[in-house]
């Protein structure tokens, strides 16, 4: 620190001093030095100062502990063999503690510290803090986030539930669904769990860390399940002969088992790794839990994620070049052609993950930053919800198979009830009970369109 101050030395005039002289003064007058030091330290904090007392303290000969800061306190010079008390501090990280307690650190018999500083006593005052003022750039997308998320969970339930209990809609291209939805489902209410957590009580270092690796796994599983998805729709419109070569096991190894290996690599290294702030302190304070700070760490299971984004560009690209290819062969007009082309390419954006790469780098500063940062949180939180409605509320196989069991329920109650009504029955359906049948779709060249989005086409 190259600073000033005035050192009174008692014959009524100040005189200059600064750091740069004080090594000349120290032979000539070492008390003048010891206290033009302290006078310097004055004017600092923290780790300033107690540097500069330890510059000071090195004019001593006899022996004792030096001034050490412990990137919490300042502790003075000690004598050997005696405990250092300290007032405990009155705030730390927005916190406030009880100073009426103190904190220990004691001083070994030769000249050293021990290894950690007592502060069990120093315990945080719960009290209400005032209300914080409203800040757009971090309140806003949170709040956005929260309500996204509380909308796409309460339609992801309701699409699984659909899907899982009409046995009509089972099939391989619906079981994968439902997974995808699955991993949404869980990473969507860990989310809300540990923000619910974070703002109402005080989360204990063991549920924290359970809660964030399980966050991350389920989060990791969904850019794996997107993947089982880009690989599925490959292998059934460019690779056609060979789409009823992977079962759902193998789908299935690769959506759960794949995370299962990253997230456990780096819940292993997190601990050791994970963060790179006072290291050589091991009982340092902790406000909150460390794992959920971001660290260089965190690219083991963030890389893989990013892998799934380029992978599942590629099948997407290719997927609408052989799409594009077969509409351009049928005798179709050029404008049809193009919507039925958008309308695919849409429809598949969300299901592939394709959102995250719009979204994954914006401005750093400015208006545009918190517009972005808006923007972001409106299409992530939501994603779920407009994957469960394209894919459930608005599939036409789910609606029509909804239909019939809704007018087959009414027709067995006015049964009942001696009230048959012809007039609203509607019998579209085959023996097998589909919506519709699998060989007359695959005859079009709204087949790959319709693969796609709509019908069953490979059975468990």
């Amino acid at each position: 620190m190259q600073g000033t101050t005035l050192v009174p030395d008692g014959s009524g005039e100040t005189p200059y001093v600064d750091e740069g002289n004080l090594t000349g003064l120290s032979a000539e007058n070492p008390s003048l030095a010891m206290e033009g030091l302290l006078a310097l330290a004055m004017n600092a904090s923290g780790a300033e100062r107690c540097r500069l007392q330890q510059q000071a303290e090195e004019l001593l000969q006899d022996v004792a502990c030096p001034s050490f800061f412990d990137m919490v306190s300042c502790w003075p010079r000690t004598p050997p063999g005696t405990l250092a008390v300290l007032p405990c501090f009155a705030e730390l990280k927005g916190v406030q503690y009880d100073s009426s307690q103190n904190a220990t650190r004691f001083c070994n018999h030769d000249g050293t510290w021990a290894n950690y500083t007592d502060y069990d006593r120093c315990q945080h005052i719960d009290q209400p803090s005032p209300l914080p003022s409203f800040e757009p750039e971090i309140e806003l997308p949170t709040l956005i986030y929260f309500v996204g998320y509380s909308i796409s969970l309460a339609a992801l339930v309701l699409a699984v539930a659909v899907l899982v209990y009409f046995k009509d809609l089972r099939c391989l291209r619906n079981t994968i669904h439902v997974n995808l939805f699955l991993t949404y489902i869980m990473s969507s209410s860990l989310w809300i769990l540990i923000l619910s957590l974070q703002i109402t009580v005080k989360l204990e270092v063991a549920g924290c860390i359970f809660l964030v690796t399980l966050f991350h796994y389920f989060s990791t599983t969904n850019f794996f399940w997107m993947l089982v998805e880009g690989l599925y729709l490959y292998m059934l419109v460019v690779q056609t002969f060979s789409g009823d070569t992977l079962r759902f096991r193998k789908y299935a190894i690769i959506g759960w088992g794949g995370p299962l290996i990253f997230v456990g690599a780096w819940a292993i290294a997190k601990p050791f790794f994970g963060s790179s702030a006072n290291l050589e302190h091991p009982n340092k304070l902790e406000i909150e839990c460390s794992w959920m700070r971001e660290s260089h760490i965190d690219w083991i299971i963030q890389g893989p994620s990013c892998a799934v984004l380029v992978i599942n560009l590629i099948f997407l690209l290719r997927i609408m070049w052989v799409l594009i290819t077969k509409l351009r062969s049928a005798n179709t007009v050029e404008t049809r052609q193009y919507r039925k082309a958008s309308k695919a390419l849409l429809v598949l954006i969300p299901l592939l993950g394709i959102t995250y790469l719009i979204v994954i780098y914006g401005p750093d500063g400015g208006v545009g930053s918190h517009i972005f940062a808006i923007t972001r949180a409106i299409l992530l939180s939501t994603q779920g919800f407009v994957v469960s409605l394209l894919y459930c509320f608005l599939n036409s196989e789910v609606r029509q198979t909804l239909r019939h069991h809704f007018y087959r329920w009414r027709d067995e109650r006015n049964i009942l009830s001696g009230k048959v009504n012809n007039h609203h029955r509607r019998p579209t359906f085959s023996k097998d009970n589909s919506p519709r049948s699998h060989t007359e779709s695959t005859r079009t060249v709204e087949y790959s369109i319709a693969t796609l989005k709509h019908s069953c086409v490979l059975r468990d």
